[in-house]
């Protein structure tokens, strides 16, 4: 959408604020989807509602491309919404659920880094076809995005659902038949599967799932409070204005061509791609934590000296050649370490510190909160920028960076290499009053429920 919208705003005439209420309405729309995908995926299963999220977002795309007025573009905008909505939420859930936890890091990020690979796709086509007529171009770029999603279809012929799905559905076998297709050993499988009937067993006292999170006890108020908020500071330090605005960043620190402009977001576009795969290599290895510090502190350095380079441009301090490197390094290095880290990490975090009973609903309800501050931003980015300029906006991103550093510090535990049923030690006990404990007391919390011969 970010090359598109040059193109549609000449095609359709809209205005800043058509403009902005376009670009930011995905990010609402989708944590609607986001929601309802929680419920959805309990009810019919994981497998089918990626098949539905594609479907849904496959019709979107196509009434954007066909659009004859702002309105029937919007209608396809809300609909694509709805389907990424629905992916966004279901796609981790069901990747960590069906990952061994040594890999499950590795492998929930997958979402991250074909969305990033999406994102550059989508930069590369505003470059490609940018030569095409003004009222052809942009609608070519919105129909490409029907095509990967095509494969969706064959994808579901030869994925098998999830284990723990099939568990609360009371379907043990079909369970422990797709467990030995991804474990190493029978023995593996088996024991896999015991951990996963007995957090199915767990309930919650008679409560409904969105009761027992509306009034958390102490060990879900803490995991609520890890994962909403590792989702709300991924979107809050400005990576959809970086995203969506980038044109508009560029021609503010002195690029004027379209051609320049698009080409310059390429480069964006590679910088993440490229970190997404270096945060997949790392992040079993690395651990969850080390790797959202490392990114929320470089963030912070890129949106400070980003700020810094357009005031003093803007006040004539800094020649035009240097303000134009120094923006696109900074920019690029910002969506390097968001990719590196918190880009990624998030819904690895999101969708593996919750009891299996709230896995669902609470990654809907953390998705609900990223796509609301996604499209906070994305809705009011140029208009913070026509009151306070665009060195001011990205100031107040790097203020709520530096905050996301000390919530990192001090409320994410890490959890690399546990099971998703150990993982819960790491909260505490349930109903117990402790805080977030350290890695090495959740191991010994696991070795406290072995039999003296050393079985569990």
């Amino acid at each position: 959408m970010s090359g598109c919208i040059i193109f549609i705003q000449k095609d359709l005439h809209i205005d800043q604020v058509q403009q902005e209420v376009l670009v930011g309405c995905l990010s609402f729309i989708s944590l609607l989807g986001s929601l309802a995908a929680g419920r959805t995926s309990d009810a019919i299963g994981r497998k089918r509602t990626i098949g539905l999220a594609a479907a849904i977002f496959q019709a979107g795309a196509a009434v954007m491309a066909l659009a004859p007025s702002f309105a029937a573009l919007m209608a396809g905008r809300l609909l694509a919404g709805v389907g990424i909505g629905f992916g966004l939420m279901v796609a981790p859930v069901y990747i960590s659920e069906i990952s061994p936890a040594a890999l499950r890091g590795s492998l929930a990020s997958l979402p991250e880094i074909f969305i990033s690979f999406g994102i550059l796709l989508g930069y590369v086509s505003n470059l490609a076809f940018a030569g095409l007529p003004d009222h052809v171009n942009w609608r070519v770029m919105l129909a490409a995005g029907i095509l990967p999603s095509i494969s969706v279809a064959y994808v579901l012929t030869v994925i098998p659902e999830s284990p723990r799905w099939l568990v609360i559905q009371g379907r043990t076998g079909e369970a422990r038949a797709v467990l030995l297709t991804v474990t190493d050993t029978e023995g593996e499988a088996q024991e896999r599967l015991a951990e996963i009937e007995e957090s199915a067993r767990v309930t919650s006292a008679g409560k409904a799932v969105w009761r027992e999170i509306m009034r958390p006890s102490p060990v879900i108020r803490r995991m609520l409070i890890a994962g909403l908020g590792v989702q709300f500071f991924q979107q809050a330090t400005g990576i959809d204005a970086l995203v969506y605005y980038s044109p508009t960043i560029f021609r503010d620190a002195g690029i004027a061509t379209e051609g320049h402009l698009l080409a310059a977001t390429v480069a964006v576009g590679l910088s993440k791609t490229i970190f997404i795969v270096i945060a997949i290599l790392l992040v079993d290895h690395v651990g969850r934590k080390p790797l959202l510090l490392i990114s929320t502190v470089g963030i912070t350095a890129c949106l400070a000296v980003l700020a810094a380079t357009l005031s003093l441009l803007a006040r004539g301090a800094l020649p035009g050649g240097a303000a134009v490197a120094l923006a696109i390094v900074t920019v690029c290095g910002f969506v390097a370490f968001f990719s590196v880290g918190i880009g990624p990490i998030n819904m690895v975090l999101s969708s593996e510190i919750y009891p299996l009973r709230l896995r669902a609903q609470a990654v809907g309800l953390g998705l609900a909160v990223n796509r609301l501050t996604s499209g906070a931003v994305a809705m009011s980015f140029l208009s913070i920028c026509n009151a306070a300029s665009v060195a001011g906006a990205f100031t107040a991103f790097a203020a709520v960076s530096a905050l996301s550093v000390a919530f990192v510090h001090w409320f994410v535990p890490e959890t690399s290499g546990k099971t998703l049923e150990e993982i819960e030690l790491l909260f505490g006990e349930a109903g117990g009053s402790r805080g977030v404990v350290e890695l090495g007391d959740g191991e010994h919390l696991v070795h406290g429920r072995c039999e003296p011969d050393g079985r569990r």
